[in-house]
């Protein structure tokens, strides 16, 4: 049954509106088939004249929707299939859990808990000058350098963030943070080793919309940019130096993040 939304007065359907209705019906499990399982849209052509729009529009409809991990296309198959793909739910609390041994890393933490696949994909190691917002926060000068890691973190085969580390040169020049590649017992460890061990961390988060750059490396395709959380933690070490900045983009359809807090225990009084 279709339960597109309906356009009121001589407002058209566009690229962008459709892709919005066609999302929510996705969401709405329209496409799920009896036993429960995800079905197919409807052909381009059949979702073409359901919108009003021209093949190569609809084409880019289900681009956009096989960007955000809600789609995909097989040779052979007539319309796309509905993935049945649910957000990563972040929890940025569990960094300073174990960090040692194969689950180190807070990503592999989070998709072992909930029995799904994931990998991190390292898209860039290197030296830079440091811009101006991660100077400002790691209390650099103009010039100076930084180590930087850039990653893309996958999870059930579709990107769901991006993830760049920023730490003075100068700390972890020729060392393992600088490895081309992913580190097994993991970065913040290295840290720890020369003796910057990560223990308190500052968070901010702000909405703002995927740019070209984060589209190639999620996936999302030229112009298809999405809503997303970007989450920037700075870490300090134990002489409360700021010693690394993190920067994770996290598309809002691929993820959900969650924050648990404790009240303090009240203290005991004679």
């Amino acid at each position: 049954m279709t339960t597109m939304r309906s356009r009121e007065g001589d407002s058209r359907w566009t690229v962008e509106t459709a892709t919005s209705d066609l999302r929510d019906r996705i969401r709405a499990n329209e496409f799920r088939k009896p036993d429960g399982v995800q079905g197919q849209l409807p052909p381009a052509s059949a979702l073409g004249q359901q919108y009003d729009l021209s093949r190569n529009a609809i084409n880019r409809v289900i681009a956009k929707l096989r960007g955000e991990g809600l789609l995909e296309t097989r040779p052979g198959t007539r319309g796309a299939t509905v993935r049945d793909w649910a957000p990563l739910v972040y929890l940025p609390q569990q960094e300073f859990e174990a960090e040692t041994g194969p689950a180190g890393d807070l990503l592999t933490r989070l998709v072992e808990a909930v029995a799904r696949k994931g990998e991190s994909r390292i898209d860039q190691v290197t030296g830079e000058p440091v811009d101006e917002r991660i100077a400002n926060k790691l209390g650099l000068k103009p010039g100076e350098y930084v180590g930087v890691r850039r990653r893309t973190s996958i999870v059930d085969g579709v990107p769901a963030m991006t993830d760049d580390s920023y730490v003075p040169l100068r700390l972890v020049d020729g060392t393992d943070w600088m490895t081309p590649g992913n580190v097994a017992r993991g970065t913040n460890k290295v840290l720890a080793e020369l003796g910057h061990e990560l223990v308190r961390a500052v968070d901010e988060l702000r909405p703002r919309f995927t740019t070209e750059v984060e589209n190639e490396r999620l996936g999302l395709g030229a112009g298809g940019s999405v809503h997303a959380i970007e989450l920037i933690s700075t870490g300090f070490d134990r002489d409360d130096m700021p010693v690394q900045v993190t920067v994770l983009t996290l598309p809002g359809p691929r993820n959900t993040v969650v924050y648990e807090r404790h009240r303090p225990e009240a203290e005991v009084t004679e």
